[in-house]
């Protein structure tokens, strides 16, 4: 942990494990729970505790296109700094969007095309790569940026990849009153199975550190990774 970020996974997720409502990508959790009865009286709390996490915030160009950021007007400044890996989602209006709301925004990619390429901003830094590393990704942040701490809201592929290279220290979990199932719908850790007794080993092991009940049947669970 020392030459990286210390890291926290906080999400919002179904009883069930699911982070979408659906395997469709026009279903999305914070576009469609504040429609629904018995989710929409309680869900401000997820937001507001997702104010308090960490000053860098990772997440990815799919994920953020998903969410209108290529369309949408460009945001006031916040003193968040973001992360996004992405080859292929952001557009050049993408870009400068987070650059507007960024402190810092630094682009992982693999991709020596992207449009980032062509924009030209103080804030804007790009990490490039032959092929993807999150662990050298990560050092280059603390190193060269100064992250200390990063909060990681992914999609469930992505996280599996931070689990399975042992690069989650802490886990911040707030459970919403749903059950939404569905084998092809998003879940907190997707991405490849453990198929042998030899690949236990890539399990994320964790130490309860709290367990808050909080209104409308949410509750929030968080956890140190322990091995």
């Amino acid at each position: 942990m020392g030459d990286r970020p210390i890291t926290t996974l906080f999400m919002l997720m179904s009883v069930d494990g699911k982070i979408s409502p659906g395997a469709s990508d026009t279903l999305d959790v914070d576009k469609d729970f504040p429609n629904i009865e018995g989710l929409k009286e309680g869900l401000q709390q997820y937001y507001d505790i997702e104010q308090t996490t960490d000053l860098w915030s990772f997440n990815t160009g799919r994920v953020q296109a998903k969410m209108g950021v290529n369309e949408k007007p460009f945001p006031e400044k916040t003193p968040v700094s973001f992360v996004l890996l992405d080859n292929s989602h952001l557009t050049e209006h993408g870009v400068r969007y987070f650059c507007a709301k960024s402190k810092e925004f630094v682009l992982i990619t693999t991709n020596k095309n992207h449009p980032a390429y062509n924009v030209n901003e103080d804030n804007l830094h790009i990490i490039a790569q032959e092929s993807l590393s999150l662990e050298d990704a990560l050092a280059e942040l603390k190193e060269k940026y100064g992250c200390e701490r990063i909060t990681i809201q992914s999609g469930g592929t992505l996280n599996g990849m931070f689990l399975r290279e042992k690069l989650f220290d802490y886990v911040d979990i707030v459970v919403a009153p749903v059950l939404i199932g569905g084998k092809n719908t998003s879940t907190l850790i997707d991405g490849s199975s453990i198929l042998s007794e030899n690949d236990l080993n890539k399990l994320g092991v964790l130490s309860l550190i709290s367990c808050e009940v909080l209104e409308k049947s949410y509750v929030r669970l968080k956890y140190k990774v322990v091995s």
